[in-house]
């Protein structure tokens, strides 16, 4: 095992089947992002992208309970999947414990799967669920996106973020990456199935405030831990693989121009208190002490 720590961060080189399972592990988390492997026999470093079924299922309950039993009450989960799966991202919810509240429709700008038979796909879906029948926080976000060509009057006040998020571009191979996406040297993707800013930015405004510890077991590229540490929430990433492991590490040692998420603050600018929401780490208290150990067991809210 190796560890990554700071003021407001952990990133522990692990599985996290059996990390959440430690009963020395966080015993607060007030949000999780779930990105999994889609098991659509991809090619992974560390995992098997082509498990049964039933297995690959089962594993995805087994996640989900686990992450429920260390949340706090109204805490959230954020579970992001293929469109075709949605009946199962549901089933695993429900079966965990967890509270439906939104099916998040991810619509893609950039990219979509023709089919021959069928409508082609250009979405993702996010579960989002609580501990509880309530939200413990729930911000309501406003955004003023272009208006359609057929709207008569322009908007006062901007408009309520809704189910449908079709405002965020993904982060598609090719020229459609642009900046943000992870290169090497020689412009190849460091990570392909990279999560936008963009996306991880309304996710953890909505469902947490400054302070709040948020939870990504799949870690992945660290996109969920790059946008906490600058809006002054704590997080947990867990990641099986050693390169993508150094990868967020080295993320987060030298923000990126195009990781700043300040960037964004516009977009919300018609969300009341939005400087509190926002937070930012200057003019809140951040318990600086949460990632002084290296012994990520010791570290109990």
């Amino acid at each position: 095992m190796s560890t990554a720590f700071s003021k407001d961060f952990i990133v522990l080189h692990e599985d996290c089947t059996t990390t959440l399972a430690s009963s020395n592990f966080i015993s607060k988390i007030d949000l999780s992002f779930l990105d999994p492997p889609f098991n659509q026999d991809k090619i992974y470093n560390q995992w098997d992208d082509n498990l049964p079924p039933e297995k690959y299922w089962e594993w995805m309950c087994e996640i989900c309970t686990k992450i429920y039993n260390l949340t706090s009450d109204g805490g959230a989960i954020y579970f992001m999947q293929r469109e075709k799966n949605t009946e199962f991202v549901l089933q695993c919810l429900r079966d965990s414990g967890w509270i439906f509240q939104n099916l998040i429709v991810w619509k893609k700008k950039t990219s979509a799967v023709p089919g021959m038979k069928r409508f082609g796909k250009h979405y993702q879906i996010i579960g989002f669920a609580t501990k509880g029948k309530k939200s413990r926080v729930f911000n309501r976000l406003r955004i003023d996106p272009p208006l359609p060509a057929d709207y008569k009057y322009t908007r006062e006040n901007g408009m309520f973020v809704t189910d449908v998020w079709d405002d965020i571009r993904e982060l598609t191979s090719g020229y459609f990456a642009g900046d943000e996406a992870l290169r090497d040297v020689e412009g190849n993707r460091l990570h392909k199935q990279q999560t936008p800013i963009q996306l991880l930015l309304r996710i953890i405004l909505s469902s947490t405030n400054p302070g709040d510890v948020v939870l990504d077991p799949f870690a992945g590229s660290g996109t969920t831990l790059v946008v906490s540490e600058q809006l002054g929430r704590k997080s947990i990433g867990i990641e099986i693989d050693a390169f993508n492991v150094e990868l967020i590490q080295n993320r987060l040692a030298e923000q990126r121009e195009s990781d700043d998420v300040s960037r964004f603050f516009k977009d919300y600018t018609c969300t009341p208190d939005l400087e509190t929401i926002w937070g930012n780490g200057q003019s809140i208290s951040i318990n600086h002490n949460f990632c002084k150990q290296i012994d990520y067991s010791t570290l109990k809210f």
